[in-house]
């Protein structure tokens, strides 16, 4: 039995380990780099290992981190089958499609400038192209169930266990057999944080011999929920009494759900003037939210019985879905008075920094980010306090007010870290999918495990 690892290691993105055990080679997550341009060149690197070989591909969950070099992977020369929840199946189709049209869109953009210099095109190309998803789709074979056993082969059994995270996302139990040999392991994926909005907590695991877990937040606290949304209310009624924008950046899963939802609540309880003009301007985020609408199965109590009785957990007046370019270029036209939700979270890209362009340098304007921020983006030098940032080549000035809620974050913070790991009590726990200071904070507050934080493409024997 053996243990490898090829993402996510002493970083935060691009998630990808692999298991070898009675004779098979099983992958969970092949995920994208993101932020600096020194990660980004990474995804077209070498994987580490032979893709023809790996038998089976096992998804936590949608994110473009965790799936976003899938179709890389089939190209590559993966034949092997893709299991995964049906939430995820139908978020990642979205998210991958996403991802090959941007990166078509770049490609084109890079060539014309290579044209204008009078230089070769021929080496400019995308990662992969949309026929390359549309390959990989093709591979996604049966459907996990949470709490349901999966026999992938002798000696290898699995169990997809709810991690709250987004909708259909999972941390995956291992059952291994080996040469009369047990070994029991489960991966994290991303872990969720309880009491939030839509989704239920993430399930404890099991006892387990070994771990491997995230620690996005490995070194901090959340702010409390309430007061998380509180001061989101606060953020928006404040600048629309000076005649301002409100700017979003907001991840098209999940995030973007939950920030409806709590507008929604706002505006029932007379929170938030009902009928302030909300911009949902993303069209993955439109499309996710459809598919959140389809799948209430994943919804907590809360979320099912407010659906089960007729009303939309993500719909408030004055709602608006921007799917259009020229709707989208309209809005900022728009001087004031109006939230715009829009991608990236992490305004690495998408439409999120044209309304930035316009707004940023506004002083009744405002940017509230809502999640995670890697370093080497945009949305990182903002929160870190730039006071000038380039969007599309141009220098503009940080004028608008800053707010930085943590409350809101798809992840588990130290305590929900800490308390998930106890549950499983492992021999070993490898940290990956956070930064290398955050995990040596995380690593100091583990007791009767052995630690390791893996670097990319090392190997153990388990």
């Amino acid at each position: 039995m053996k243990l490898s690892f090829h993402g996510a290691d002493r970083n935060v993105t691009g998630s990808c380990h692999m298991l070898e055990c009675a004779g098979k080679k099983i992958l969970i997550d092949c995920g994208m780099y993101q932020g600096g341009r020194e990660l980004v060149s990474e995804n077209s690197e070498a994987f580490g290992f032979d893709p023809a070989q790996i038998d089976y591909l096992i998804l936590t969950h949608a994110h473009l981190d965790h799936c976003g070099r899938i179709p890389l992977l089939v190209r590559r020369g993966f034949t092997g089958e893709i299991i995964t929840t049906e939430a995820t199946v139908e978020l990642a189709r979205l998210v991958m499609m996403d991802s090959a049209g941007l990166q078509e869109e770049e490609a084109r953009y890079q060539q014309r400038k290579a044209q204008r210099r009078g230089k070769s095109v021929k080496d400019i190309e995308p990662l992969y192209n949309t026929i390359d998803v549309f390959d990989s789709l093709e591979h996604f074979g049966r459907r996990a169930s949470y709490n349901k056993t999966i026999k992938l082969a002798e000696g290898i059994e699995i169990t997809f266990i709810n991690a709250g995270h987004i909708l259909g996302a999972a941390s995956i139990l291992f059952k291994l057999e080996e040469n009369g040999r047990t070994h029991k392991l489960v991966f994290s994926g991303d872990i969720g944080y309880s009491g939030r909005a839509i989704l239920n907590d993430p399930t404890p695991p099991p006892q387990v011999d070994t771990v491997v877990m995230e620690t996005t937040y490995g070194d901090r606290l959340h702010k409390q929920l309430k007061p998380s949304i509180e001061e989101l209310y606060e953020a928006i009624n404040e600048t629309m009494r000076r005649g301002g924008n409100v700017i979003i950046p907001t991840f098209a899963l999940e995030r973007t759900q939950e920030i409806l939802y709590y507008l929604r609540e706002g505006v029932e309880k007379g929170l938030i003037e009902r009928y302030t003009n909300v911009f949902l301007d993303s069209p993955m985020a439109i499309s996710a939210t459809r598919i959140f609408q389809r799948h209430p199965e994943c919804y907590n109590p809360e979320t099912l019985k407010l659906s089960s009785d007729g009303n939309d957990p993500f719909d408030l007046p004055g709602l608006r879905f921007t799917r259009e370019t020229a709707e989208s270029m309209a809005i900022n036209q728009i001087k004031g008075g109006a939230i715009i939700m829009a991608g990236s979270g992490m305004c690495t890209g998408g439409r999120v920094r044209h309304h930035l362009r316009h707004n940023l340098w506004r002083n009744n304007c405002a940017v509230i980010f809502v999640g995670f921020a890697a370093h080497g983006t945009l949305a990182r030098r903002i929160v870190d306090g730039a006071s000038v940032v380039k969007i599309f080549g141009e220098e503009i000035q940080v004028r608008a007010s800053i707010y930085t809620i943590g409350g809101f974050s798809a992840h588990a913070d130290q305590a929900e870290l800490l308390s998930w790991q106890q549950s499983a009590r492992p021999k070993k726990t490898f940290l990956v999918h956070g930064e290398e200071d955050t995990m040596k904070i995380f690593a100091g507050k583990l007791n009767d495990t052995e630690v390791i934080m893996p670097a990319l493409h090392q190997e153990y024997e388990l």
